[in-house]
This record gives structure tokens, C-alpha cells and sequence, in this order.
């Protein structure tokens, strides 16, 4: 073919196809290199949660987030919750039953903090207050930590029933498994070595 005085030749249709998937593998090739490989030490953006180092003890997450949400639950039980009125600004109240999403909803939302929490119970490296390590590996912890994560269900959808009877079933569960857990592994008296032997049975 002549183009202005140059003669040009024309690429076989075949071999310009095999140039273009040579130039598409290398080009493949050289990202896959830049890629972390999986399983690496380095945190994809917007995994990084749980990458992060555990910043509280489990008594601070049961007195931040376990012990406020389930006194909502257990002040439903009262007659006097139907009654209680929204503060004059809900967007400053402190009380959740009063607040923004207060009454029925406060308690889903209690409810569904305690499901939540329990993730957080059981997030690797959570020491208890003394410094021991959270017994993730106990089968008694595991089990308990699963009736704290039914009950904040079953407490959920009593709360969105709105009855109370359901609500007074929901809040029993929700003591029973705190105390179980409770009592094997965080009320230790004297005689079982106090603060030192929390955590443990």
C-alpha cells in the first residue's frame, strides 16, 4: 500500500490479534504484581475494623454499651413506660427511652445493641479488666455469649409487638443469660481471689 511516496504494509489481521492479547497479558500481569497478595499482613481499605487493635477492656464494653441498653429492655417492663413522655428536646436527651427514637423503638434499638455487642465480646485480644484474656475458647463463655445474642433477639421482637407481656418474657431472658456469665466469670468474692480471678471460673 502507498501512502504519500511510503510504501506501508499492512499487519496480518492474526498476528495484530496475537500482539493485542500478549500486550493485555503483560499489562495483567504487571497489576497482579502491585496487588497485595491474600491473606497479607497489609489491611484492604474498608476491612480495616477488624485489623484495628482492641481499644477497651470487656468491663468498658459491658458499662458502654451491655449495661445502658439492657436497662431500657428492663424499664419496659414497668407500667410506667407507656407514660413517659419525649424530653422537651429529644435531640439533647441523654435518656434513649425519651430521645429521638424513643419508647418501642428505644427497645429495639437496646435490643439490637446487646445482639451486637456480643461480636464485640468476642472480637481476639479483648482482655478482661485485670488484664487477663477474655476466655474466647471456653465452651461456657462461647454458650453464654450465644443466649445473650437469642435473648437481644427475642427481647427485639417483643419490642416491636409492643406488648408488654412479651416484653416481660424478653427482659427475664435477657437476666438470665447476663447473670449466667456473670456468675461464673465475673462475681468473684474474695474466696475465689476477687478482681484477680475475674474472667475465669
Amino acid at each position: 500500500m502507498r501512502r504519500s511516496g511510503v510504501i506501508v504494509r499492512r499487519m496480518p489481521i492474526r498476528r495484530f490479534a496475537l500482539l493485542s492479547i500478549a500486550i493485555v497479558l503483560v499489562l495483567a500481569s504487571a497489576v497482579a504484581a502491585q496487588a497485595p497478595a491474600r491473606g497479607s499482613a497489609t489491611p484492604a481499605r474498608g476491612r480495616g475494623a477488624a485489623a484495628q487493635p482492641v481499644a477497651v477492656n470487656l468491663a468498658q464494653v459491658m458499662r458502654g454499651i451491655l449495661f445502658p441498653n439492657s436497662n431500657v429492655i428492663f424499664a419496659a417492663q414497668h407500667d410506667e413506660f407507656a407514660a413517659v413522655k419525649p424530653d422537651a428536646d429529644t435531640s439533647l436527651s441523654t435518656d434513649p427511652i425519651k430521645g429521638v427514637y424513643g419508647g418501642w423503638e428505644a427497645v429495639e434499638n437496646a435490643s439490637l445493641a446487646l445482639v451486637e455487642a456480643t461480636r464485640l465480646i468476642t472480637v481476639p485480644g479483648r482482655r478482661c479488666s485485670n488484664g487477663r484474656a477474655v476466655p474466647l475458647q471456653d465452651p461456657d463463655f462461647v454458650r453464654f455469649v450465644g443466649e445473650l445474642r437469642a435473648a437481644g433477639l427475642v427481647a427485639y421482637k417483643a419490642a416491636q409487638t409492643k406488648d408488654q407481656d412479651q416484653i416481660l418474657d424478653a427482659a427475664e431472658k435477657v437476666g438470665v443469660a447476663c447473670s449466667h456469665c456473670h456468675t461464673m466469670f465475673r462475681e468473684k468474692g474474695p474466696e475465689q481471689g476477687g478482681e484477680a480471678n475475674r474472667c475465669l471460673k
